[in-house]
């Protein structure tokens, strides 16, 4: 049966011609250096993004710390690269540009967070257009909900509506928000509003 060897930081999967998913676990995942997911089994690594991507992510997580400081919310946000773990038969891990996290904490401090976050954040980067990228990102939409995240941001500063609000209980049209508009999250961070065009 012929084998393909695949390496990653280091760490070695292997996969069979009749299965061509990588074998990979969560212990797998923890061990990489790089941001990734696990879904199917495989471990999906997420490329370095370019300037604009984190000067949005940058924007976004500012705003999102100084209404938590402010409004004593429970709860936590997170910058990029923090690791979510889900339990879905597809998905067992997100991790989103920027997140607001209310759940559970774990109880090794080094270990990825057990809970998905209630809101999330998804940047879109130059190559996120398109039927196909459409397509995955509504697939990725999809399990953040059946995970249990409420509310979640598509952002694509190239649309009429760079910020668009998907709720876990209306996720097929979102609520777009054009520019000069205030986008929030609501009712998951209440209160929290950030103007568009601070991220122009």
């Amino acid at each position: 049966m012929c084998r393909l060897v695949l390496d990653i930081e280091g760490i070695t999967f292997m996969a069979t011609a009749s299965n061509t998913k990588t074998i990979a676990t969560l212990e797998d995942l923890a061990r990489l250096k790089v941001k990734a997911e696990l879904v199917d089994g495989e471990i999906l690594v997420i490329s370095p993004t370019g300037y604009e991507h984190g000067r949005l992510a940058r924007i976004i997580f500012m705003s999102v710390v100084r209404w938590w400081e402010d409004s004593g919310c429970p709860g936590e946000p997170f910058a990029d690269n923090v690791g979510f773990l889900c339990r879905l038969p597809r998905r067992q891990s997100f991790s989103p540009d920027v997140s607001f996290y209310t759940g559970r904490l774990p109880e090794n401090r080094e270990d990825f967070l057990p809970e998905p976050p209630v809101f999330a954040v998804e940047i879109r980067s130059k190559d996120d257009h398109g039927i196909q990228a459409e397509t995955r990102l509504k697939a990725k939409r999809d399990d953040y909900f059946q995970a249990g995240t409420k509310a979640v941001w598509d952002v694509d500063m190239t649309s009429e509506t760079p910020v668009r609000l998907y709720l876990a209980e209306q996720n097929e049209d979102g609520i777009g928000f054009p520019h000069g508009e205030q986008a929030h999250a609501e009712p998951y961070l209440p209160g929290w509003r950030l103007n568009i065009q601070a991220l122009r």
